[in-house]
Order: C-alpha cells, then sequence, then structure tokens
C-alpha cells in the first residue's frame, strides 16, 4: 500500500514525465527492448532515487522490462509530490512524501524494501546501510544492485574493503557514461539553475569558492567560469589541486578561502567542509550550499550555535544572523541544491545514466550468482549506450580498419 501526500496530483506529474520522455531518447530505445524481451519478468525492484520525473520514467522502463517496482526517494527534500501521485496512479507502489521528518524517511526506505525484491537501485547508500545493518532479512531474495553516487560507491568500497558485504553491486557511477557527462555536465548546470532560481543573484563577477575537484566539482568549476565568476577551488588532493590550477582556477585552503567567498558549494562527498572557524570570517551576505549527496558538508550545527538569530529570509534561504550582524545564508537546508531547490539534472544528461542503470540491472538479472563484491558496469554496456547517445545527436565517428586494429593490439 502507497503512501503519498495526494493522488489528486497525478495529471501534473504524469505531464511532467511525458515532457522529459521526449528528450530521452536511448532509455526511449531501452524502453521498446524490454517491452519485448522482458529480462525483469517475475522479478521485483526496489528504487531509492530522487523522487522527480525523469527517474520515474526510469521506474516505467523497469516496468515495461517485466519488473514489479516499488519506489521511494533518496532524499527527504527532493520528492515531487506529484511525480509519486502519478506512479501510483500508474500501478506502482510508492512511498515518499516532499519533505518528511528523518524518522518517516526511515520508514519510506524500509517498507520499500520490505516486498524482499530480487533487484534494487540505489542512491547514496541508505538501501545498502539497512541492508547490511537493520534488516538483513530484507536481502534474502536480492540477486543484486546498483549505486550511481560517489557518496554511495565510498560507503560500499568501505564494505567490500571490510569483507562485510552481502550481495553484488554494480558501480554505476564508475561508467563513463555516467560520471563523465552526469557528474560533469549535470551538476553544473543543475546547481547552477537551483542557486539562481532560489537567490536570484547574478554569478558574474562574484568570487565562487567550490569545495571539492571531482568530477562534480569541476563541472561546477566550468560552469561559474562560463558565467564570468571568479573561481576558487579547495581540496585535500594534490593532484586535483594542480588539475585545478592548470584549469586556471585559484587553489587555497578553506580558512582563506572563506574570507573571500562569495557564493560557496561544496560537493566533496565528505563531512565538515565548512565549520565554525570559516562561519567566522565570511563576508556579510555570503551565500552557501550543497551539491554533494548528504547535509553534513556544511556543519549546521556550528552555525546554529554561532547565531542569534535564524529565520526564513525566502523559500529555501535560511538567514543566520551572527553576534556581529553579518548574515550568512544556506540554502535547502544544505541538502542537494540542485534538487531540493531546483529541477535536478537535464533529461539529456540522465538518458545516459538511468541508461546504464537499467542495463546494469537487466545483466546482474542474466547473471544471477555474482559473488558479493563491487563491480564494474561491464565495458560492452558503457560503450552500447554511448554509441546509442551519440547517435541520438546526429553525429558520426571513424571505423578503425582491420589493419588498424593489428596495429593497435601489436
Amino acid at each position: 500500500m502507497s503512501r503519498i501526500k495526494d493522488i489528486s496530483l497525478a495529471k501534473e506529474g504524469r505531464a511532467k514525465i511525458e515532457w522529459i520522455k521526449s528528450y530521452m531518447p536511448v532509455l526511449n530505445l531501452i524502453e521498446k527492448d524490454f517491452s519485448q524481451k522482458k529480462p525483469f519478468a517475475g522479478k521485483k525492484i526496489s528504487m531509492s532515487i530522487h523522487l522527480e520525473a525523469k527517474t520515474a520514467y526510469l521506474a516505467h522502463v523497469l516496468k515495461a522490462g517485466g519488473a514489479e517496482v516499488f519506489v521511494t526517494g533518496c532524499n527527504p527534500l527532493s520528492t515531487r509530490d506529484e511525480i509519486a501521485a502519478s506512479l501510483v496512479a500508474d500501478g506502482f507502489e510508492v512511498n515518499a512524501i516532499h519533505d518528511v521528518s528523518m524518522q518517516e524517511y526511515d520508514e519510506h526506505l524500509i517498507t520499500t524494501l520490505s516486498c524482499r525484491p530480487n533487484l534494487m537501485i540505489d542512491d547514496g547508500g541508505d538501501f545498502t546501510n539497512i541492508l547490511h545493518n537493520t534488516r538483513q532479512d530484507l536481502s534474502e531474495n536480492l540477486i543484486g544492485g546498483c549505486e550511481e553516487t560517489t557518496t554511495g560507491i565510498h560507503r560500499l568500497k568501505s564494505l567490500e574493503k571490510s569483507g562485510k558485504m552481502r550481495f553484488p553491486m554494480i558501480d554505476v557511477n564508475g561508467a563513463d557514461c555516467k560520471h563523465l557527462f552526469d557528474n560533469r555536465y549535470g551538476t553544473g548546470q543543475s546547481t547552477f539553475d537551483g542557486i539562481m532560481h532560489t537567490t536570484n543573484l547574478i554569478i558574474a563577477g562574484q568570487t565562487v569558492v567550490v569545495a571539492g575537484y571531482g568530477w562534480c566539482g569541476r563541472g561546477i568549476a566550468m560552469r561559474a567560469k562560463g558565467m564570468g565568476a571568479i573561481v576558487v577551488v579547495t581540496e585535500v588532493d594534490y593532484v586535483k589541486a594542480i588539475e585545478a590550477r592548470m584549469d586556471g582556477f585559484a587553489v587555497m585552503p578553506m580558512r582563506e578561502a572563506a574570507k573571500i567567498g562569495d557564493l560557496f558549494i561544496t560537493v566533496t562527498g565528505c563531512k565538515d567542509v565548512i565549520v565554525k572557524e570559516h562561519f567566522e570570517v565570511m563576508k556579510n551576505g555570503a551565500v552557501m550550499c550543497n551539491s554533494g549527496h548528504f547535509d553534513v558538508e556544511i556543519n549546521k550545527n556550528d552555525l546554529s550555535e554561532l547565531s542569534v538569530e535564524i529565520f526564513e529570509r525566502k523559500e529555501n534561504i535560511m538567514g543566520y544572523k551572527m553576534r556581529d550582524g553579518r548574515i550568512l545564508n544556506l540554502l535547502a537546508e544544505g541538502r542537494l541544491v540542485n534538487l531540493a531547490a531546483g529541477n535536478g539534472h537535464p533529461a539529456e544528461i540522465m538518458d545516459m545514466s538511468f541508461a546504464i542503470q537499467a542495463k546494469s540491472l537487466e545483466y546482474l538479472a542474466n547473471n544471477p550468482k555474482l559473488s558479493p563484491a563491487l563491480y564494474n558496469v561491464p565495458k560492452e554496456i558503457d560503450q552500447e549506450i554511448a554509441a546509442l547517445k551519440l547517435a541520438s545527436m546526429g553525429a558520426k565517428i571513424d571505423v578503425l580498419t582491420d589493419e588498424q586494429k593489428k596495429y593497435i593490439e601489436g
């Protein structure tokens, strides 16, 4: 039985899904293929994912493949109630409501796993955490699953290293068609969509501090530079710091960047990236937000303790007044600004990411005896998705001759 906000929102949600479906040609082809082959016939799939239009379409694609699909969110603020309603109206079980308490959020996760799925899609590792700790019994039928976030992969690698992994998982984030495009171009564009929609402030001429120079950080810094910002990168990795410097960005520790930044964007996947010592020296009016998975990169406890007043400035912006009168601004409660205060990644980008997800689940369904471990996406899946995407863009590439292949192979 589903738990959503309001089934009457279904029509609005369906219209949004139909819109993005028009711009996801690769997933359209996979849906057609799955409808014929039914690779998930008789199987249950649980999904914990940012519940918006593009992810809803992925659920439809999996259902077309014969699966019974159970859906919940992976972030209380990213769930769109109209999308949840649309899925329920179309026969899915959905347990997700926008802005629920963390207790309710956890209940929704467990309820969605209570079908004892054969396959799962995790986003951030909350499903994985439950199935390894509090409710191991719910994994008794699990063939395996997919994880597409950097944060979730970190958690899986830790489990694998400790020898505690209980089932196989595929590292969707590691696929070229995911991180090279989703993390870089998707995060880059959607982060600023969320910031600009929420603040209505200019980017050009501002000092934008990007914490972390992984693929997401690269995309954000690139977009900021393109909009005329002065970009500063903070890092803990020497190699990434050199790369940021050679890409034309200033590189410095956060304690120095905190003094000069106008807009701060954390995207590290770690905790306590911006803390008390940084809040104490920030400019009046500084804006902070996060595009990492969890709301731990900007330390909200430190921020609250330093404040004499906390107040809502406008939707998705909380003001924190310091003792000296400065006001620091936090967007979307420090959660994912591109989803909690925006529309998420562009449809064309998620076309590739979700195509990788769908094909990886098919791979698991066809290989039900894999040992518990973290697996890379098979190279042939990555190449297949890339070929389909390039063709949909109206572009072609050269093909090696037999002689060239022999030369390269030695």
